[in-house]
C-alpha cells in the first residue's frame, strides 16, 4: 500500500510538470534506478522507510550513480539535517513539503551537470 504523503508528493510534482517513477520501499527503488541507469535525474527520498534507511540508501546512490539526492523528514533536528547534507544529500526538505520548494528542485539537475556533487548543500524549511 502507498503512502499518503507519497502520493500527495507525487500530485504535487505533478503539478509542477516533473515526471514521476514513486516507490514505497528502498529496494525497488535501488533496482529502478540500477536497471535505468541514465533515465532518472534526481531521487527524493524520505530519511525513514519501512525496508532501509534513508541515509543507507543515499550511501549506495552515492556510490554507485551520478545523481542528485533530496532528503526529507518531519524531523528537522539540526543532526538530522547535517548527517544527510554530510552524507551527500543536496538538499533537505522538511515535511510538510510546500509545492515552491519543490518547483526548483531541477535546479539540483543543473548544478550537479556543472559542478559536479560539489554544487550542493542546501537546506530548505519547507513548513
Amino acid at each position: 500500500m502507498i503512502p499518503l504523503c507519497l502520493m500527495i508528493l507525487e500530485k504535487m510534482l505533478r503539478t509542477c510538470l516533473y515526471e514521476v517513477t514513486k516507490c514505497n520501499r528502498a529496494e525497488i527503488a535501488l533496482s529502478l534506478l540500477r536497471e535505468n541507469k541514465n533515465g532518472y535525474d534526481v531521487v527524493i527520498s524520505d530519511v525513514h522507510m519501512p525496508d532501509m534507511d534513508g541515509f543507507k540508501l543515499l550511501e549506495h546512490i552515492g556510490l554507485e550513480m551520478d545523481l542528485p539526492v533530496i532528503m526529507m523528514s518531519a524531523d528537522d533536528g539540526k543532526s538530522v539535517v547535517m548527517k544527510g547534507v554530510t552524507h551527500g544529500a543536496c538538499d533537505y526538505l522538511i515535511k510538510p513539503v510546500r509545492i515552491e520548494a519543490l518547483k526548483n528542485i531541477w535546479q539540483h539537475v543543473v548544478r550537479k551537470k556543472k559542478r559536479g556533487v560539489e554544487g550542493c548543500g542546501a537546506i530548505r524549511k519547507c513548513g
